[in-house]
């Protein structure tokens, strides 16, 4: 099991009193697999994204990645794992404007201390894993919404991470690009063996998860099994 949280509550405060964000969820993603949180909005889904990157630390419960529990890090020792073991994809690609798609890549590597060659080889085959070899050269503003969602996916495997956490992919693209994405992911995770979250809110293109869970007031309230899935093993 790459990705677990165990009975995970969250709370803020909230006047005089706590305002629970996450109450009691708990979530298992093997390697391979891709999950799908889905939920309106202020439902949850954020706060169990921040707290499975290690951002947030719970009230309770146990945030156990690739065999290390992170709630009984210190804060140092979650930013390593987060360094080592985690790839976030954010909703808004925020690439730097100045870098080429390559370039976006590299300077990610770079701050882990890796050998220059070994950087850019790593960021070209990503490059070409997302078909976007050709772009290489290409800054933001010469690439599409969905070639830049691809270079924020490439960006958040330069690492190699263990679990990859993905927030919103298709909020700013159309139907096809949308899919895209998605479909991309969905291989991806089967390629590197990465335990997969995906938030959306984009309920049509839900068969390219192996489990989908709906959140609600901080909750989990439902699990539906697709129509189409593939299988993955711890």
């Amino acid at each position: 099991m790459t990705l677990l949280l165990d009975d995970i509550t969250l709370t803020y405060p909230d006047g005089d009193g706590r305002l629970t964000a996450l109450d009691r969820v708990g979530l298992r993603v093997p390697a391979g697999g891709l999950t799908a949180v889905v939920g309106p909005s202020g439902s949850g889904k954020s706060s169990l994204l921040a707290v499975a990157a290690t951002l947030v630390t719970p009230d309770s419960g146990r945030v156990v990645i690739d065999g290390t529990e992170a709630t009984a890090l210190t804060r140092t020792e979650s930013a390593e794992l987060r360094r080592r073991a985690i790839g976030i994809v954010f909703q808004q690609p925020n690439l730097l404007p100045s870098l080429t798609a390559l370039e976006q890549l590299q300077v990610m590597a770079h701050l882990e201390g890796r050998k220059p060659r070994e950087v850019r080889d790593r960021a070209r085959e990503l490059l070409d894993a997302v078909d976007l070899s050709a772009q290489s050269h290409r800054r933001p503003h010469q690439l599409s919404g969905g070639q830049r969602q691809r270079v924020n996916i490439a960006r958040a495997l330069i690492n190699e991470p263990r679990v990859l956490l993905v927030d919103e992919p298709t909020s700013a693209l159309d139907h096809e690009r949308g899919a895209a994405v998605l479909d991309l992911l969905r291989n991806l995770t089967q390629e590197r063996r990465t335990a997969t979250v995906l938030v959306t809110h984009d309920r049509d293109h839900l068969t390219v998860a192996d489990e989908v869970q709906e959140m609600r007031d901080g909750a989990i309230v439902a699990i539906d099994a697709p129509a189409v899935s593939s299988p993955c093993g711890d």
